[in-house]
């Protein structure tokens, strides 16, 4: 019996009550009844009134059982063998284990909502990943008599109890019925401590009430992602839509503007990902096609971004088979989602962890086997994230030592040089440029000198620099953890805000003044002020403008850094005051005087002769080719 049927027979019995209680004799009635209980006039109006009375219930009662089965023919026309599901009432069950609690309805079989249980949002509320509304999933189920419906509109019965298997599993089964036997159910399995869960989709006895030949199922997904940070720019850069494809790499859609993209190679998985925490929907095949949408929520929402997949997978009606799925509702964190792929062949890795932004080539590849192995050790047997940062910030500037020494080796002997290089350049007329060039590289060469030793150890420190502006951003392990003045090492460290929107200002360097930030800045300027010092400067054309070029850029960087993680300036800070503090050291290590008794006692030594560097020639080859074009415009 649906809704309308049973609303109609409950309107028909308060009609009766109702016209019983308003009709029911009071006491003066009773008496006046009896005495004239031998009028006949009284009778007759009494009949009269009666038969009235049961003319009007019959009236209501043919008016609302002829609603009630007009109701039922609209959706069974509508419905057609989903009819039985079209109306009900909606139940929520609730399935939990140490790290994850979700919220099952009854209507569409779906999530309703997804809690993480170790995790708080920036203002300590509970981390809810969605609720409600907020996100949607269901199937396109068209009718044998071609009705297109969503499983999303639909009521499903819930089978209860839940049941338990010997691997402490929870089976949650939903059903949704048909007017004959056949049946499809939803059975999701939550194991106990983990983020990844599965869920399959089972017919039986369906292929009566689907067109001939049905395969397949179109499949809707669409979430409203949530801001869970502090800095609401910040987290949205890290936001996107990312897929993988069967046997290929991992993409994305972009996370500045809105996107979309239609795929029509198969997908393993397609993830809805923010800063720090992924919705991931893994195929046990694959999504045959997909249809993917990203879109940039209203600076004012409390959404970052609003995302939509449509895909195409596998269905056999006759419940042979059933379709097969994992979904990952979790942290961004990079030993969780790597341990997925462990022990499972190669061509069937998962590669969750490319989720990560850990960067590109070898940026990446010195995180993942450097950086996170270095991190995770110091975390099993220290709290204080600060003090982690301290400790390796302190171990790689070891290691990178041997390239800072050379460095300044290299500018040593090319300052003490200095006098001999003014002296050539003295000599020579600044339009003799190429000339003035090959002089001072043929004293360079006389004394063993290479100007590129002093460059190539500071480029050689690049790639450990960019990897850790991917690392700390990316490190959910530092988000909500303090240190010093800093809440949350995960984002900026704030001492002055403000809400005034001021142009420019606002929109690239943020409403507040990061402490990290200004310190590393200041330290920065300290540093360029020691390595103008310590470097030769000649009077070349140019030579003021590099000058403040070099000031400009600490300047620069503050900008950029400000609306970053504060760990990033924290790692920043202590790396630039142990470089100032090693030029001190390394100073003291190197006697000048003697340095340039070296070179000269070099230059005085007759050498074997030696092949040219490249650099050399090529200097070479071009001072004799504008020596050539002067000649000939003579």
């Amino acid at each position: 019996m649906d809704k309308n049927t049973i609303t109609g027979f409950l309107l028909i019995t308060v009609i009766i009550v109702v016209f019983a209680l308003l009709n029911r004799p009071n006491q003066e009635m009773i008496e006046k009844q009896r005495r004239y209980n031998d009028s006949i006039a009284q009778i007759e109006k009494a009949k009269a009134e009666s038969e009235t009375a049961i003319q009007e219930v019959n009236s209501l009662l043919s008016d609302s059982i002829k609603t009630t089965l007009d109701s039922s023919a609209v959706i069974r026309d509508a419905y057609g063998d989903f009819s039985v599901a079209a109306l009900g009432k909606e139940e929520f069950i609730t399935l939990e284990n140490s790290v994850l609690k979700l919220t099952f309805t009854n209507k569409g079989a779906r999530i309703y909502a997804a809690e993480l249980k170790d995790y708080r949002r920036h203002d300590s509320l509970p981390l809810i990943l969605f609720q409600g509304s907020e996100a949607n999933m269901g199937f396109t189920l068209i009718t044998n008599n071609n009705r297109i419906l969503n499983t999303a509109n639909l009521f499903f019965e819930v089978l209860l109890p839940i049941e338990k298997d010997t691997l402490g599993n929870q089976i949650l089964v939903f059903r949704l019925k048909t007017t004959g036997e056949g049946y499809m159910d939803v059975v999701y399995t939550l194991p106990p401590d983990n983020y990844m869960f599965s869920f399959s989709i089972k017919a039986n006895k369906m292929s009566n009430v689907m067109p001939a030949g049905t395969n397949f199922l179109e499949m809707q997904w669409t979430t409203r992602l949530r801001q869970q940070e502090k800095g609401r720019q910040f987290e949205s850069r890290y936001s996107n839509i990312q897929y993988k494809y069967l046997s290929d790499d991992v993409e994305k859609l972009s996370e500045s503007k809105n996107d979309s993209k239609q795929i029509t190679n198969k997908l393993k998985w397609i993830a809805f990902k923010d800063q720090f925490f992924s919705n991931v929907l893994i195929a046990e095949d694959a999504f045959t096609s997909s249809f993917l949408e990203s879109k940039v929520e209203p600076e004012d929402s409390p959404y970052l971004k609003s995302y939509r997949a449509d895909m195409t997978i596998p269905f056999d009606p006759t419940g042979k088979t059933s379709t097969n799925f994992r979904m990952y509702l979790g942290p961004n964190k990079f030993n969780i989602l790597a341990s997925y792929d462990k022990g499972v062949a190669k061509e069937e890795k998962l590669q969750l962890h490319k989720l990560i932004p850990l960067g590109w080539g070898i940026f990446g590849w010195i995180n993942r086997y450097m950086i996170i192995p270095m991190f995770n050790f110091f975390s099993k047997y220290i709290g204080n994230y600060g003090i982690i940062i301290l400790l390796m910030t302190i171990i790689i500037k070891i290691i990178i030592f041997p390239m800072t020494y050379k460095s300044y080796t290299s500018s040593a002997k090319m300052r003490v040089l200095k006098p001999e290089i003014d002296e050539i350049y003295n000599k020579i007329p600044p339009e003799k440029a190429m000339e003035r060039q090959k002089a001072v590289m043929d004293l360079y060469s006389k004394v063993g000198v290479s100007p590129m030793s002093g460059c190539l150890p500071a480029l050689l420190q690049i790639p450990i620099l960019f990897a850790m502006f991917s690392f700390f951003p990316a490190s959910i392990e530092l988000r909500q953890e303090s240190f010093l003045w800093a809440k949350d090492l995960s984002t900026y460290d704030s001492i002055i805000s403000w809400n005034a929107y001021i142009p420019i200002i606002s929109k690239y360097f943020g409403n507040h003044l990061s402490l990290f930030c200004l310190l590393m800045t200041i330290s920065s300027i300290i540093s360029t002020k020691l390595t103008m010092t310590t470097t030769p400067t000649t009077n070349q054309p140019g030579g003021n403008l590099m000058k403040w070029m070099m000031y400009l850029m600490p300047v620069m960087f503050m900008f950029i850094f400000n609306n970053y993680s504060a760990a990033l300036s924290y790692y920043y800070l202590l790396s630039t005051l142990i470089t100032i503090i090693q030029t001190f050291i390394i100073r003291s290590m190197v006697d000048e005087k003697k340095l340039l008794a070296q070179l000269h006692a070099k230059r005085n030594q007759k050498q074997p002769a030696k092949k040219k560097s490249s650099w050399i020639e090529r200097m070479e080859k071009m001072q004799r080719e504008q020596q050539k074009a002067l000649k000939n415009k003579r």
